[in-house]
């Protein structure tokens, strides 16, 4: 967990609440200077965000109101362009625009990034800016991949402010069609190896012949 991370999200009121449940000591080291990760993106956060082709989004209203949804594409639409700096392009959907007009009052945003098969997840914390496509159509080219064929409307950038990885142990692994496939390929490549093993023990039994150790 980076300092970063804790300072956001260990609140006065949080803090509160880990002192009741008593769990404030063990996370105090975490709001110390000199405690926690790194506040930057570094090559295990680029390499997992890169493998994503979803996330969950939740943004503010300017009524207060949280609001969660969901965001798919190819592996590797979420971009990382530094460090600190992660984009995607945002494509034209039912058009109640419900994020971006949130985003325009409150720049504040949290992404969660599941790898289910792994069970693994990686939290971040930001901060956006939209840009439309017709003020500025060169960063849409950098972000749309042009083997997706629907219409991105803007640029949404991220300056990261915090990310922490999750415990894994509530994880429950799923599967899209494609790991699907991949893990019972394997299987099937297991099974294979197995039985021609047992084939080949059963040919040397029956000949007579001892099976190599």
């Amino acid at each position: 967990m980076a300092r970063a991370f804790a300072t956001i999200a260990f609140t006065p009121a949080v803090r509160t609440q880990q002192s009741r449940m008593g769990s404030a000591e063990g996370y105090s080291k975490f709001l110390s200077d000199d405690g926690g990760q790194p506040d930057e993106l570094g090559p295990q956060e680029v390499a997992f965000i890169a493998a994503r082709d979803g996330f969950y989004l939740a943004s503010v209203s300017e009524t207060g109101w949280p609001y969660v949804q969901y965001r798919g594409g190819p592996a590797g639409f979420l971009k990382v362009l530094s460090s600190k700096t992660i984009a995607y392009a945002d494509f034209r959907g039912n058009r109640q625009y419900i994020s971006a007009g949130n985003f325009a009052g409150n720049d504040r945003l949290s992404i969660i990034l599941m790898d289910y098969p792994n069970r693994r997840r990686l939290k971040i914390w930001g901060r956006v800016r939209q840009i439309e496509g017709a003020e500025n159509p060169e960063i849409l080219d950098q972000l749309h991949d042009h083997a997706y064929r629907a219409h991105p409307e803007r640029a949404v950038l991220i300056t990261v402010e915090a990310f922490d990885w999750n415990c894994p142990s509530r994880i429950a692994r799923r599967f899209t069609l494609e790991e699907a496939d991949e893990e019972i390929a394997a299987l099937r490549r297991e099974n294979e190896a197995l039985r021609a093993e047992t084939n080949a023990l059963r040919a040397a039994i029956a000949s007579g012949i001892p099976p190599k150790s």
